[in-house]
């Protein structure tokens, strides 16, 4: 990894890491490189050993300012299949990043628009800057934001994505709390101090505890109530209580320390 590839990626001592949008001459507006960047980095950190949770960021002034307009023009001279190649590799770098078992944080400073509304949606926790912008901008250039409209009615509704998909208008963080698309907002300067106070209530969770979680989660959104599932759930909930896991950490509660798991530094 060099420092001029799009995305960057650094694991700490904790088993944090840090995803960073890089393309900060063009507001990390996302072209074939970015695309394929984050699925390779989420594919990696998949197999990441003792990996805890994702840091996703944007360098310079904005988190991410959605499609390079000058990478769009290109699409329009290539083949049909080639069109279509990249909008497949688009929805798979947005479904990674969904469906990563690890939790994932988005930090949003700056211009959060089109995709990086998509990758704001995808994350498990999302925290913005006071002064962050917002927008579901494709309608404005002819496109759509066909790759994150299933993800858009999943976290914030069909309502508020109907509103701010068909009209393209910007919005800011107070309404992108309001609608459930981030979970809290902060002064600028405060944004990395908020991103690190969520790392720190992750990594006093329990690691397969909260993997187990996240899976619950999501097949909870997209699995009926069947008899099936109430019997998996119901056997999850009896399981984990006899985990080692589970012994630790009421063993920690009961004995008023850390668990062993916990690597964090973060003080209350």
């Amino acid at each position: 990894m060099s420092a001029s590839d799009p995305v960057l990626c650094e694991v700490d001592r904790r088993g944090v890491a840090s995803v960073t949008l890089n393309r900060p001459a063009v507001g990390n507006a996302y072209d074939g490189s970015l695309i394929d960047g984050l699925i390779a980095t989420f594919d990696r950190l998949t197999a990441e050993k003792g990996l805890r949770c994702v840091v996703v960021r944007g360098a310079g002034r904005h988190f991410q300012a959605g499609a390079d307009l000058k990478f769009l023009r290109h699409l329009r001279t290539v083949t049909a299949s080639d069109n279509a190649e990249f909008s497949r590799r688009t929805v798979a770098a947005i479904r990674g990043l969904q469906c990563f078992p690890r939790p994932t944080i988005a930090l949003i400073h700056g211009g959060c628009f089109g995709g990086g509304v998509g990758i704001a949606a995808a994350c498990d926790i999302a925290v913005a800057a006071a002064d962050a912008m917002f927008a579901i901008s494709e309608v404005r250039w002819g496109i759509t934001p066909a790759p994150i409209v299933p993800l858009l009615v999943d976290r914030i509704g069909s309502r508020n994505t109907g509103r701010f998909a068909l009209t393209g208008e910007r919005f800011d963080a107070a309404a992108a709390l309001r609608m459930g698309l981030v979970h809290e907002i902060c002064p600028p300067a405060e944004l990395e101090a908020a991103g690190a106070r969520f790392v720190d209530y992750i990594l006093r969770a329990g690691p397969e505890a909260v993997t187990i979680t996240k899976r619950l989660i999501a097949e909870s959104v997209e699995t009926p109530f069947s008899g099936e599932f109430h019997d998996r759930i119901v056997a999850e909930a009896a399981s984990r209580r006899r985990s080692l896991e589970a012994e630790e950490g009421l063993a920690s509660f009961a004995e008023k320390r850390k668990p062993r798991w916990y690597k964090g530094w973060y003080k209350d």
